[in-house]
């Protein structure tokens, strides 16, 4: 009877603790997100990371032996929280909304994510560049992949509007300069104001409009008409009118 007393007692204590050890280590991975996006790969010391936290260097250095191993982790991580959010939207859902709606809502949400994050994409990409043959490296392209994939399968659900001879080609590679143009106009960080007569630089609105034109374009999409035209172009006004009364929310 004592003994199984003892040992109750010591299952009680023991989960606590492991409970304050994770959200301890939740805590760490999202200091090191933050202050890699604010101060670059090379300052995103374990010193920095910790004070961030509000933890030691010496409790942070007990859990991951260098900075390395603690970016790689919160990086993965990151990319895995991408994958489930995404895992939210399912066929069924992506399947109800107007492709050219959800073409709009996708690019958006990818340009207004880019020009939030462009700090933290330059670094992201300044540290995995050149470990793309490590563990990590591989498990990073694993995730990438995945996610686009989830992505050009919710696409693939409106495949009879696709006249491309390859819908599933045509979907991933449309995606790729799509995200390959926002993020050199926006996260690259060089000058463009030279371009300004040429290209949208400054304005989301409009850079955002031409990706969609173009994406649909080369997926071969046509405009519907008759009553199918009128109910889209319904459904995009509505859509209209929801981002902007979402955008002076903000």
């Amino acid at each position: 009877m004592a003994q199984k007393q003892t040992k109750s007692r010591k299952t009680k204590t023991l989960e606590p603790q492991q409970e304050r050890s994770r959200e301890s280590l939740q805590k760490l991975l999202r200091a090191a997100i933050e202050v890699l996006g604010q101060h670059g790969v090379e300052g995103a010391t374990l010193p920095r990371i910790a004070d961030h936290a509000g933890l030691t260097p010496g409790s942070v250095y007990r859990r991951f032996h260098d900075k390395e191993a603690l970016l790689e982790t919160a990086i993965l991580g990151l990319l895995e929280r991408q994958d489930e959010v995404l895992r939210a939207t399912t066929p069924e859902i992506a399947r109800e909304i107007p492709l050219r709606v959800f073409t709009e809502q996708i690019i958006n949400s990818i340009v207004v994510s880019y020009r939030a994050k462009a700090p933290l994409l330059r670094a992201i990409r300044q540290f995995v560049r050149g470990r793309g043959r490590t563990p990590f490296g591989r498990k990073a392209s694993r995730l990438e992949i995945q996610t686009s994939e989830q992505l050009i399968n919710l696409f693939l659900t409106h495949t009879e509007r696709i006249h491309h001879p390859e819908p599933r080609r045509a979907v991933a590679l449309g995606l790729m300069m799509v995200t390959s143009t926002a993020f050199e106009m926006i996260v690259a960080h060089q000058d463009l104001s030279a371009w300004k007569h040429l290209l949208p630089v400054d304005d989301d609105q409009a850079l955002k409009a031409e990706l969609t034109r173009a994406f649909l374009s080369y997926l071969g999409v046509q405009e519907l008409t008759g009553e199918a035209g009128k109910m889209e172009a319904e459904q995009l006004a509505a859509a209209k009118r929801w981002r902007e009364r979402t955008s002076q929310n903000v």
